[in-house]
């Protein structure tokens, strides 16, 4: 087994932030956070803005610009006098706002939206978004990476650890590994003010889970982006990659995915199961084309995962059931304080 050394100092870095934040200075940081052109890299850049009134608001944070080439965006020639050049500017477009667990407690950061020529890139999928969402969830599993072995956190450089039982969940050395990088995602997400609602190791050794939410409308997605590009940023510092990949380690090992939790006014109380059905069904008409909506390459991505096996069902089967972690969607209810029941359901098929 490799030898994995917690690193404190970093650890107490992020478990030290302030939660609670003081009057802004005049000059303050901004990162701006972006979707690149695979859809799924994040990238960043940071800049000064002056705030002369004291407070930072999303309306006051300006347009950028980036090299669309050097992001993996598709660009245009354009002929003016008579010759070409290569029109390189995209613009990002301020849409939501976060603290910066990074930079200081005055800072922030800056999820964008990505243009080209005054319309939105193929990968921002934002604007789409923005008038169909309602009430959601999400839980993403991700892999800690060893850089050196390129293989998951704390598994030996050759054969395999033990097989997968007591790692979800599991609390003890050699068991819960890297869970000093979960917990420190888990403070500076709530220091950004994402609303982390918790985390945990999931089945593979090495792999872990977090929650973002309950959100509302299209800051399901803001978040849950967020919270990654802090996850990756902040691995940076313990030297540890982190891998959304949804099969990180082939044969006998659970894959990687990101499950929706969805839960609306309608499904709540008398008449909401019946309604859950009748957004299950719709789901199931879609289903070959949410796959290749939710797997930017395809579905090919995604078939790696969705085999059948691991708590999960066939990539081309769709399978509807009641707390069942192998069905494409699996229905959950829960009693309110109120006493009235609360259907949601979780749609198992997404990646990353």
């Amino acid at each position: 087994m490799v030898t994995y050394k917690f690193n404190q100092n970093v650890a107490k870095r992020f478990m030290d932030l302030s939660i609670n934040k003081k009057e802004e200075p005049e000059n303050v940081p901004l990162t701006y956070v972006w979707i690149d052109g695979t859809g799924q890299s994040l990238r960043s850049k940071t800049r000064t803005i002056k705030c002369n009134n004291g407070q930072v608001i999303l309306e006051t944070c300006p347009e950028w610009s980036f090299c669309a080439t050097g992001t993996g965006f598709e660009t245009e020639e354009i002929t003016e006098n008579g010759e070409k050049r290569t029109d390189s500017s995209c613009v990002l477009r301020p849409c939501a706002l976060y603290w910066d667990p990074f930079h200081g407690q005055h800072a922030r950061l800056v999820l964008c939206e990505v243009y080209y020529n005054g319309k939105p890139v193929k990968t921002n999928n934002r604007k789409e978004c923005f008038d169909v969402l309602e009430k959601f969830g999400i839980e993403q599993e991700y892999t800690l990476i060893d850089p050196k072995t390129n293989r998951p956190l704390g598994w030996p450089e050759d054969g395999f650890p033990a097989p997968q039982g007591p790692y979800y969940c599991g609390v003890g050395t050699g068991l819960a590994i890297g869970r000093d990088i979960a917990e420190a995602h888990y403070r500076a997400c709530l220091a950004a003010g994402i609303p982390i609602y918790g985390y945990n190791a999931e089945v593979m050794p090495g792999q872990w889970e977090f929650q973002v939410g309950e959100c509302e409308g299209i800051n399901m997605g803001d978040d849950l982006w967020m919270a990654r590009f802090i996850l990756v940023r902040m691995a940076e510092e313990f030297g540890v990659k982190v891998s959304f990949d949804p099969k990180p380690v082939e044969g006998d090992w659970n894959g990687t995915g990101a499950h929706i939790n969805v839960s609306t006014s309608a499904t709540k109380g008398e008449g909401g199961y019946g309604r859950v059905l009748s957004m299950i069904k719709e789901l199931e008409e879609k289903h070959k084309e949410a796959i290749a909506i939710y797997d930017p390459n395809q579905g090919k991505d995604n078939a790696r995962r969705l085999t059948g096996k691991h708590e999960t069902c066939k990539i081309d089967q769709f399978k509807f059931s009641i707390d069942d972690r192998g069905a494409s969607i699996r229905l959950h209810k829960s009693p309110e304080v109120s006493g009235e029941i609360t259907y949601y359901f979780e749609d198992r098929s997404l990646y990353p």
